[in-house]
């Protein structure tokens, strides 16, 4: 099954963030009585003002009282999922919540939530690379991936396959069967993709790698409208040679979906900053994730083992953030923790909502 609208995403970009409306009521002052004067109560209609006091004295009607004012207040409740390692990148997972400090563009805030959880349910995209230069070690990621999905899927999680060369290819859409994901990653081939059928899907001519195209793809059309913790593992060299978008059109994708980018990289020595590792690094760390690189078949069963750990041995922080301007603009977020010669993984930011 291919991808449909590339061409209307691209128009779009959506926003990932969690705005929470919360109301302040306040009191009305009471509305003055009618029908008053300086010289006293007015009598009602057909009695002359110069009637006596007696016959002025008439039931008085009061209007209801009114509604009280509702003042609106959004906040932005934002949720950080970090992972922590000691400095023999061992998992460190006895930290509690006064052990972590979250910064929003250099303001301190205050930490409202805090688990440990490792169950939390889980949208995961596992996209793979099936371009010329994957040919030799595809049949070791499809094994490796299908015995992946196996091991990481717990209950509740969901997960879907796309592969991606001169075309980007839904082979799987969400679902919790991880034989069902094992099978659409067994059907992954080297430069499938052939002639434009499916309308809808990216045209290419001449042939490319749509790496940021699918990467796209994944976090605005399908990962933005899932809840909970979002990750794409990436098996790929992250050489692009064909998207329509650009690499920044990625990262500002998984980062409104609120995703974290793993990425498996079958590296090639020859690759210079700006592909391959230089690609592969600024994706994971704009978004929270990690690079694992991979050069052989043992290397590639281990690093899938690593993203389950990954994925398995997150803390979750939440706070509400103390710049409630709904502006649409990028804010920059930093986790320390109280803690020496560890490193935190987290994402660098999030889009807040526009107004």
């Amino acid at each position: 099954m291919r991808m449909t609208s590339l061409t209307a995403a691209i128009l779009t970009l959506s926003l990932a963030a969690y705005p929470v409306a919360s109301a302040i009521a306040r009191a009305a002052a009471a509305a003055p009585a009618q029908g008053t004067s300086p010289r006293g109560p007015l009598p009602p209609p057909g009695i002359p003002r110069n009637t006596t006091a007696e016959q002025q004295e008439a039931p008085q009607q009061q209007e209801p009282p009114q509604a009280p004012e509702t003042i609106q207040v959004q906040t932005t409740v934002v949720n950080v999922f970090a992972t922590v390692r000691d400095k023999h990148n061992g998992i460190v997972g006895d930290l509690t919540k006064d052990d972590f400090k979250i910064y929003e563009d250099g303001a301190e805030q205050k930490v409202a939530y805090f688990t440990k959880e490792v169950d939390l349910p889980l949208s995961l995209a596992i996209l793979m690379d099936t371009s010329g230069s994957m040919q030799e070690i595809l049949l070791a990621e499809q094994d490796a991936a299908s015995r992946f999905v196996h091991e990481v899927m717990h209950k509740k999680d969901e997960a879907l396959v796309m592969s991606f060369d001169t075309d980007v290819n839904l082979l799987a859409d969400f679902t919790e069967d991880p034989g069902v994901l094992a099978r659409a990653i067994r059907r992954t081939t080297i430069n499938a993709a052939g002639p434009v059928i499916t309308p809808g899907t990216v045209p290419m001519s001449g042939g490319g790698t749509n790496l940021y195209d699918a990467v796209y793809l994944a976090c605005h059309d399908e990962l933005a409208s899932e809840a909970g913790r979002k990750a794409i593992v990436l098996l790929t060299d992250a050489e692009d040679t064909g998207s329509k978008l650009t690499e920044s059109d990625a990262i500002e994708a998984a980062q409104r979906a609120d995703s974290v980018i793993h990425i498996l990289l079958i590296s090639d020595p020859r690759a210079t900053e700006g592909y391959g590792p230089g690609v592969a690094s600024r994706m994971t760390q704009d978004t929270g994730g990690r690079v694992i690189n991979v050069r052989n078949e043992k290397a590639l069963e281990k690093a899938f083992d690593l993203v389950t750990e990954e994925l398995r041995s997150q803390y979750v922080l939440g706070y509400s953030s103390t710049n409630t301007k709904r502006d649409g603009t990028f804010r920059k977020i930093k986790v320390e923790v109280n803690r020496p010669e560890v490193k935190v993984l987290a994402r660098r930011g999030y889009y807040a909502p526009g107004g």
